[in-house]
C-alpha cells in the first residue's frame, strides 16, 4: 500500500487553488470592459491649411488624409497661437495663462507644479505613459515631463532641437535625446525617430492600456529635413524654405502611415483612440484655407487647426462643425476610457462625447484665445473672443464668419450690441484666469529629485533673453533674472558660464558678479582661459531671484548664459 505523501497533498491543494484564482481573474478580466489605448499626435507650426485633405493643391500628405477620412473631423477647433500655451491647455485641460503658462520662453513656459496633466490621470488609473519629441513646459524638476506622469520619456529640451537648453550643437539629423533625464544618442532624423520609439513602446505594452503623447518638433525651425522631402516642392516651383516646410510635413506623413499599418499589424485599431492636431496656425505660410493670420496671430488662421479623432468601430467618421478647442481633449478622452477625474479638478474644457458618438450638436459656447508673449500679461492684448460665427479681436474689430470668413470686413460699428456682450465675457474671463498672474513658476535648487541643476537664459524673466544656441554663438547681449527656490538651507555651489558644462568655451574677459536678492552679492574677475566662475555661499530655504553677470570694462553687463547650481552635501 502506498503511503501518504504530504508533498504531493500540498501541490494537490495549490493546482486547485491556482485553478480557481486563474478562473476567477479570466471571468473578472472579462467582465471588466476594457479600455481603449490613446495615441495622441501634435505637430508643431503645421497649420490648417498644410494638409492636401483641407484644400492644400501642392503638400502630399496621403495617410494624414486617409486618417482624416477615417475620423470624425473637428472642422472649428481651436488652440493657442503659439506652442507651450498650447500644450498646457491640451494637458490640463484649462485655460493656459490658468496654468501659468503664456509665453515660449521667459520663465512662462512652466506648468505650475501644482496642476494636473492628462498624463497623471492616465497612470493613475493604470495606463501605461509615454512621451516622444517635444515637452516644452520645463526641464527641471519639477516641471519635466516624468514629474508629471509620464514614465517613459524621449525629448528634446526647450522649445525645439538647437535651442539654448538642448544638447549643445544638435541638430534634426541624429540628434542627442533626453531619454528619462540621461543624454542618449540616436541615429536618423529627429521625427523618425520619435516614430520608431513610439512603435517600440507600442509594441511592447500591446496588452495593457497605454497613452503615448507624440509632440513632433517638426515642422517647427529650423527647416532642416532630407532633399529627397524638399526636392518635388522646389520642382514644382516653391521657395526653398516652404520647400522645406512642406517636406518635413511629407516625413510626417510618412510616419503617421507606418503607424496606423503598425496599429493594423498588432490587433490594436479597434482598440486604440488616435488624435492628430497641431499647435496653432502655420508658420510656413503658403496655402491657408482663405483664412486671415498664421501663428501668432489672433485671426482665425492663427488658432483654428484640424483636430482628428478616430477610433475604429466606435465612432463613426464625420464632421463636428461646433465650437471646440483643445481644453475639451483631456475631458472628452477621459470619459471615453472610464478615467475619473478629481472632485476638486476645475476645468474650462467639456467632454466631446455626446457630439462625436451622436449628431447631437455642440452647444454654444463662448472661448478666448489671447496672446501675451510678455513676462506680465496684459488685458485686450493679442484677444480674440470666439462665440459661434462671431470673432471680437483685441476688444475692437467685429467680424462675422459666415459672410466674411477671411476677416476682411470690421462689423463692430453694425453691432455695437455684440460688442459690448464680447467684451463683457472677456472682462469675466480675465478676472478669472488672471488671479495667479503675479505668481513666478520658480526654479527649484537643491532638491534630492535634481542636484545638480543646470539654469539656462531660456528661462530669464527679462526684455532681451536669448533662448536659442545661435544666439549665444553671437553672443547677444541680453538681462535678466531666474526666479529659483532653494528647497533647502544649505551650502550652494555656483559655476557661471556661457555653455553647458560638458561643452570646453574659454570666457571673454571681464568680471562676474552672483547676486542672489536679498541673501548675496559677490564678485570676482574672471581668469585667463576659464571656462566658469565659481560662487560658493550658505543659503537658506526659501524663494528668490538670481542674477549671473558679466561685467565688462565699462561697466556694463549682459547674463551669463548658463549657471550649475549645486547644493554641496554635508
Amino acid at each position: 500500500m502506498s503511503r501518504f505523501q504530504p508533498w504531493a497533498f500540498v501541490l494537490m491543494v495549490g493546482a486547485l487553488l491556482m485553478g480557481t484564482v486563474c478562473r476567477g481573474q479570466s471571468q473578472a478580466a472579462e467582465a471588466r470592459p476594457s479600455r481603449p489605448n490613446v495615441i495622441l499626435i501634435i505637430t508643431d507650426d503645421q497649420g490648417y491649411g498644410d494638409l492636401h485633405c483641407n484644400g492644400n493643391p501642392l503638400i502630399k500628405t496621403p495617410n494624414l488624409d486617409r486618417l482624416a477620412r477615417e475620423s470624425v473631423r473637428l472642422t472649428d477647433f481651436h488652440v493657442d497661437p503659439t506652442c507651450s500655451p498650447t500644450r498646457a491647455a491640451l494637458m490640463t485641460g484649462r485655460y493656459s495663462c490658468r496654468t501659468g503658462v503664456w509665453h515660449t520662453i521667459m520663465g512662462r513656459s512652466l506648468l505650475r507644479r501644482d496642476e494636473v496633466t492628462m498624463a497623471q490621470l492616465f497612470r493613475q488609473a493604470g495606463y501605461r505613459t509615454a512621451i516622444f519629441g517635444k515637452w516644452h513646459l520645463g526641464d527641471s524638476f519639477p516641471y519635466r515631463p516624468w514629474d508629471r506622469g509620464f514614465e517613459e520619456c524621449l525629448i528634446h529640451l526647450g522649445g525645439g532641437i538647437g535651442q539654448g537648453p538642448d544638447y549643445w550643437g544638435n541638430t534634426y539629423f541624429s540628434p542627442t535625446l533626453c531619454h528619462n533625464g540621461s543624454w542618449e544618442k540616436h541615429e536618423g532624423y529627429c521625427t523618425d525617430i520619435f516614430f520608431r520609439e513610439a512603435l517600440k513602446f507600442i509594441t511592447s505594452h500591446r496588452d495593457e492600456p497605454f497613452f503615448v503623447y507624440l509632440p513632433t518638433n517638426a515642422p517647427h525651425a529650423p527647416l532642416q529635413v532630407e532633399e529627397r522631402y524638399a526636392q518635388p516642392y522646389r520642382e514644382a516651383g516653391l521657395p526653398d524654405n516652404l520647400a522645406r516646410f512642406y517636406g518635413m510635413i511629407t516625413n510626417i506623413d510618412e510616419n503617421v502611415g507606418r503607424l496606423l499599418e503598425s496599429l493594423k499589424q498588432l490587433h490594436l485599431e479597434e482598440k486604440t483612440i488616435l488624435v492628430f492636431m497641431t499647435d496653432n496656425g502655420t508658420a510656413g505660410g503658403g496655402f491657408n484655407a482663405g483664412m486671415r493670420g498664421k501663428k501668432g496671430s489672433m485671426y482665425e488662421g492663427g488658432h483654428r487647426v484640424p483636430c482628428f479623432i478616430r477610433w475604429p468601430g466606435k465612432l463613426t467618421p464625420k464632421e463636428v462643425p461646433g465650437l471646440t478647442a483643445h481644453l475639451d481633449l483631456l475631458p472628452t478622452l477621459m470619459d471615453f476610457c472610464g478615467v475619473p477625474l478629481p472632485k476638486d479638478l476645475k476645468l474650462d474644457g467639456i467632454t466631446l462625447r455626446p457630439y462625436l458618438e451622436t449628431e447631437q450638436p455642440v452647444p454654444e459656447r463662448t472661448l478666448v484665445v489671447q496672446v501675451n508673449r510678455v513676462d506680465h500679461p496684459r488685458p485686450w492684448a493679442a484677444s480674440a473672443v470666439l462665440e459661434g460665427p462671431w470673432r471680437l479681436i483685441d476688444g475692437k474689430e467685429l467680424y462675422d464668419l459666415r459672410s466674411d470668413p477671411g476677416q476682411q470686413h470690421d462689423v463692430a460699428s453694425e453691432h455695437p450690441e455684440k460688442v459690448a456682450e464680447l467684451r463683457g465675457a472677456y472682462e469675466r474671463w480675465y478676472a478669472d484666469v488672471s488671479q495667479r498672474f503675479g505668481e513666478y513658476c520658480e526654479l527649484v535648487l537643491g532638491a534630492p529629485e535634481q542636484n545638480p541643476v543646470i539654469l539656462c537664459s531660456h528661462d530669464w524673466h527679462g526684455n532681451i533673453v536669448p533662448w536659442d544656441q545661435s544666439q549665444m554663438q553671437r553672443g547677444l547681449k541680453g538681462q535678466g533674472f531666474w526666479a529659483v527656490e532653494f528647497a533647502r538651507p544649505g551650502r550652494y555651489r555656483f559655476e557661471l558660464r556661457d555653455r553647458p558644462p560638458y561643452v570646453s568655451f574659454k570666457l571673454p574677459k571681464g568680471r562676474a558678479r552672483l547676486v542672489v536678492e536679498g541673501l548675496l552679492d559677490k564678485e570676482k574677475p574672471i581668469p585667463p582661459d576659464a571656462e566658469g566662475v565659481v560662487f560658493e555661499a550658505d543659503l537658506p530655504a526659501g524663494k528668490t531671484k538670481l542674477e549671473a553677470r558679466h561685467v565688462e570694462e565699462d561697466g556694463s553687463w549682459r547674463g551669463f548664459y548658463f549657471v550649475v547650481v549645486t547644493r554641496v552635501e554635508p
